[in-house]
């Protein structure tokens, strides 16, 4: 009997060791990186007026993605990104550094210009509530279910008719 005692602590000191390690590695801070993995070699090697669209692909890769609004006389620029977050448990992650390198193109291909911006370019974007606030009149459902019943087609609205199309 005096054996079963001498377990019973021990046996207890063990379950609560275990329990403790598994609810403290709940509270692990979690490191995680996304996007590009460049070398600063390799992206300090870039150089406006030397290097053009194939050359840069070559060296860097292809972009993390391009821009999408350009002029007539350039071309999209090109964007590799990359970001390292930290977590603590189930928190939203918070940036603890990034990097964005921008490479611009001229019309004819070359690089025109290569910024490097960093984590001060973060932004933190907090919605209001539940509902994003518009300008405009209010609704109701109803308002919004029934509200076009007889103004579609209507020449006040722009719609147009047999004799006149454009309303």
């Amino acid at each position: 009997m005096a054996r079963k005692m001498r377990r019973l602590p021990a046996l207890a000191s063990v379950a609560a060791l275990f329990t403790t390690s598994v609810l403290a590695s709940g509270c692990a801070q979690i490191r995680t990186h996304q996007g590009y993995l460049g070398e600063a070699i390799l992206i300090e090697s870039i150089q406006p007026g030397v290097d053009n669209r194939a050359s840069v692909q070559a060296t860097l890769g292809r972009p993390t993605f391009t821009s999408q609004f350009t002029t007539d006389s350039e071309t999209p620029t090109w964007y590799y990104v990359s970001r390292d977050s930290r977590q603590l448990a189930f928190a939203r992650p918070r940036p603890v550094d990034q990097m964005i390198l921008a490479v611009r193109f001229a019309g004819n291909g070359n690089v025109s210009a290569v910024d490097v911006m960093g984590v001060d370019q973060v932004a933190s974007i907090s919605p209001y509530g539940e509902e994003t606030p518009t300008l405009g009149r209010n609704r109701g459902f109803f308002d919004e279910l029934f509200g076009n019943i007889g103004r579609v087609g209507s020449v006040s609205q722009g719609g147009g008719t047999a004799d006149n199309p454009g309303g």
